[in-house]
């Protein structure tokens, strides 16, 4: 059956920032499709939240919490992951992030950041697991990008530019890794998430974002998971390099933040 496609029994899949929304999303969707998972971020609390819906699942889940910036902590993110369940098949690099700012504001240093944030713990991760992947057989992994990679937004400067570094890391890396590991990413726009209520506390904007976005909504963390899910399975199979755009069509995300000029 084509459902069956969709469905990863066996594989073990690494998933960064899952502690809330789209990382947590993601977790639960690969082990509802039959992943073992672990599941890194910095509040174990959550993560134990969203091992609790692992296990509803009828799969494991180890909970990992982690500061990924640190020298060593891919490496024993991936080894953790080895050690526990034998194997190592997706990598799902979701951490990212940066506030908006003016651009006299945004100095080398918030460059710099935002790309090691975005860029330089999905790297890695990567490379990390990229050995385990290969003694497994071959593996997949998502990165998760933003629309601000490819459409321009006011203040997102250091944002964006990692985002779009992000995308086309993807397609190099897919270049390097091919055929044996397939490299994708997911471009998301507005997606109900914690970092989003930061930005667009003011109802005002959240209602202008959506004027913005053809479909007329915000996204769900499940319909973010839902691409991850189709990306690392069987039916992604003949992906990759591919930047996946699950944005709600948006493609004027220039909205006034609130920030002084310049």
């Amino acid at each position: 059956m084509i459902l069956d496609r969709f469905r990863i029994p066996g594989r073990v899949a690494v998933i960064t920032g899952a502690g809330r929304g789209i990382g947590a999303a993601t977790a639960v969707a690969l082990a509802q499709a039959g992943a073992d998972v672990v599941i890194s971020a910095r509040t174990e609390e959550q993560l134990k939240a969203v091992a609790e819906q692992v296990g509803t699942a009828g799969r494991r889940a180890l909970v990992v919490p982690a500061d990924l910036s640190g020298p060593d902590a891919a490496e024993m993110l991936a080894q953790r992951a080895v050690d526990a369940f034998g194997r190592l098949d997706v990598v799902v690099n979701n951490v990212g992030g940066a506030l908006p700012r003016p651009f006299l504001d945004t100095r080398r240093k918030h460059l710099e950041n935002a790309f090691q944030f975005n860029v330089g713990i999905a790297h890695d991760l990567t490379r990390a697991a990229v050995p385990y992947m290969i003694e497994a057989g071959g593996g997949v992994v998502v990165n998760i990008s933003s629309v601000m990679g490819r459409v321009p937004g006011r203040g997102y400067l250091a944002y964006g530019t990692a985002k779009a570094a992000l995308a086309h890391y993807t397609r190099l890396a897919a270049q390097d890794l091919a055929p044996r590991i397939r490299v994708n990413a997911i471009a998301v726009g507005s997606v109900a998430t914690s970092a989003l209520d930061i930005v667009m506390s003011d109802d005002g904007l959240r209602t202008r974002m959506e004027r913005n976005t053809p479909l007329g909504r915000i996204g769900e963390p499940e319909e973010v998971a839902a691409a991850v899910l189709f990306l690392a399975s069987p039916a992604g199979g003949y992906m990759t390099g591919t930047v996946l755009e699950v944005d709600g069509g948006l493609d004027r995300p220039n909205l006034d933040l609130g920030l002084p000029d310049l």
